[in-house]
């Protein structure tokens, strides 16, 4: 069977473009690293992709808010082929920055857009964060957390704390597996009461570090599973008594291209 197909979107500002497209490449995946602007010009370029992925960085500058003039643009000049991913059976993931777009476009909550139940803003404390974080699987229905039960990976933002709009809310997207990546004390399960600083790096509602639409098939996170692709890149790999072959973030990009398998 042919690789699948990933086009990794990038932006004036976006930064992690090369890690995720190598991320991809490395298990298996055929990458294209398309600005925006080509696929403006061209939106056909998008057509024969499986999997789009928004990478991290700070697009446009983060001007307004985070993600918010990329989302727009996306959403006036190729909202046909967002949602062309959404619709059909394909993938599309997000990271910090590129979860940041796609909430702004609305992806996860596709008959919810004039009223969100959930968005991102400031972090609590109003500061960049950069800091590794332990993450668990909270009952997901997504493609990309299938098989991980918990995971460490770093993070880096100031605008990544899910705000719910009330409680019923959250009730309902948590039933639905929506709600499936967590910050959680190392060793410990999922907990609803929002966990002090910095097990919790942004004070997110919840302690939700990732979400995904109802099909599962779309996945925003704020860590980066692109930088914990290589054992050594734990930030304690040189204690270790037994090294894995990988890093911990490289299963969800597995995950990705196997589901095309």
């Amino acid at each position: 069977m042919a690789s699948p197909r990933v086009l990794v979107l990038r932006a004036p500002g976006t930064n992690c473009d090369v890690e995720t497209a190598f991320a991809f490449e490395s298990c298996g995946g055929a990458v294209s690293s398309v600005h925006v602007n080509q696929l403006i010009e061209d939106p056909l370029l998008g057509k024969d992709f499986q999997i789009l992925c928004f990478p991290g960085g700070f697009s446009f500058g983060d001007d307004i808010a985070a993600g918010r003039i990329l989302a727009q643009r996306l959403a006036v000049h190729l909202s046909d082929l967002v949602q062309a991913f959404c619709s059909e059976d394909r993938l599309v993931l997000g990271i910090c920055n590129g979860f940041q777009i796609m909430m702004r476009l609305g992806m996860f909550f596709p008959d919810q857009v004039d009223q969100p139940p959930a968005t991102l803003t400031q972090n609590k404390q109003a500061r960049f964060e950069d800091r590794w974080v332990h993450l668990i699987n909270s009952n997901s229905n997504s493609v990309f957390l299938r098989g991980i039960e918990n995971i460490y990976l770093p993070m880096a933002h100031a605008e990544g704390r899910f705000a719910l709009r009330d409680r019923a809310a959250g009730d309902a997207l948590a039933a639905a597996g929506q709600l499936g990546l967590r910050y959680c004390k190392e060793g410990e399960g999922v907990v609803d009461a929002t966990l002090p600083f910095p097990h919790n790096p942004n004070g997110g509602d919840r302690n939700v570090a990732g979400i995904s639409d109802p099909t599962g098939r779309i996945f925003g996170l704020m860590p980066h599973p692109e930088r914990h692709l290589d054992a050594t890149h734990h930030p304690f790999w040189t204690r270790r008594e037994e090294q894995p072959e990988h890093g911990e973030g490289r299963q969800i990009f597995e995950n990705a291209i196997q589901y095309f398998e």
